[in-house]
């Protein structure tokens, strides 16, 4: 992941938060600009600001680098319930998933 693609990646995430940059910023206790400086490409967090940010949003990391999951929110979601069907409810499921794909 690119320096432009983890800031299109945190202004996605950001925006199905719906949150702004700078309500974000001072939630996480950091100037206002701090998120606005990250998605405008003139700054990145450390380490440990990439885990707030997760934190914040209420996704893993792995979920923030997954670009190929649009909303990780809603995916861990559906994943947490998926877990307590049985074989025949998620036959179902997939079956629902699939005719949503088309």
């Amino acid at each position: 992941m690119t320096e432009k693609d983890f800031s299109l990646r945190l202004a996605q995430l950001r925006e199905e938060k719906g949150v702004s940059a700078r309500d974000m910023s001072l939630s996480m206790g950091q100037n206002p600009g701090y998120i606005n400086n990250i998605e405008s490409g003139k700054s990145m967090p450390s380490l440990s600001g990439i885990f707030y940010i997760c934190e914040y949003l209420d996704i893993t990391p792995k979920d923030f680098f997954d670009v190929e999951t649009s909303n990780p929110t809603k995916a861990t979601e559906l994943y947490n319930i998926a877990k307590k069907l049985d074989s025949e409810q998620l036959d179902h499921l997939i079956a629902l998933a699939k005719g949503l794909q088309k």
